[in-house]
């Protein structure tokens, strides 16, 4: 399955946005994007510029390639209301962004090994799709043999939180290891410092 596998920490100085957890000390500490001649943020960027990096920040965020972002753009340009914002959507009702909004992985890296590896049901069925995408009702829980392993045994020292962490739109029970789509996300439950229209201008070109 075709995946990024890049240093998380050099596309987090690239983007100069914190794109994983660990990769906010490294930003306070070198704030210049990567390689020999980093050059300061601070000089003014044309319009192309400032939507390919703000594409490439979104697609780097949520770990898609270029051929799934653009097909993923391409289904929220044909969808009711706006573009911007159904992306958004979509990519939040992904099924690795569900596993770490709801605190079972401290990143949703983390959250797509988990997935990929066949630890969860969607609705009784395994599945080891991260970009599958829920819907209202949907529950997605932990198999019983993933229970038993050292991660989830575990869990409360890995990934700290549980149901206080979780987003309005997913109930989230920590000891039967389940969390059930109860409604859609709303905008600003979405990474926060996004400018979804750069984006929708970027692919409109």
């Amino acid at each position: 399955m075709a995946r990024d596998t890049g240093s998380i920490v050099k596309m987090s100085r690239r983007e100069g946005y914190a794109l994983h957890p660990k990769a906010h000390k490294a930003l306070v500490k070198r704030a210049t994007p990567p390689g020999q001649h980093g050059r300061s943020r601070q000089a003014k960027q044309s319009q192309y510029a400032l939507q390919l990096r703000e594409k490439q920040k979104v697609k780097r965020l949520y770990g898609l390639l270029e051929r799934q972002f653009r097909k993923l753009m391409k289904e929220a340009s044909a969808a009711k209301g706006q573009s911007g914002e159904a992306l958004l959507m979509f990519l939040e009702r992904r099924a690795d962004n569900v596993v770490y909004r709801s605190g079972f992985a401290v990143s949703r890296r983390a959250a797509r090994q988990l997935v990929t590896h066949g630890h969860f049901t969607l609705n009784g069925t395994r599945v080891d799709i991260p970009s599958i995408r829920v819907k209202e009702g949907d529950v997605l829980k932990v198999r019983d043999h993933g229970k038993n392993t050292e991660y989830f045994k575990k869990l409360d020292e890995v990934s700290p939180g549980g149901q206080e962490s979780a987003v309005s739109w997913l109930k989230v029970d920590r000891k039967k290891f389940e969390i059930t789509v109860t409604g859609l996300p709303k905008r600003d439950e979405a990474e926060p410092d996004i400018n979804e229209q750069l984006i929708v201008e970027y692919y409109s070109r």
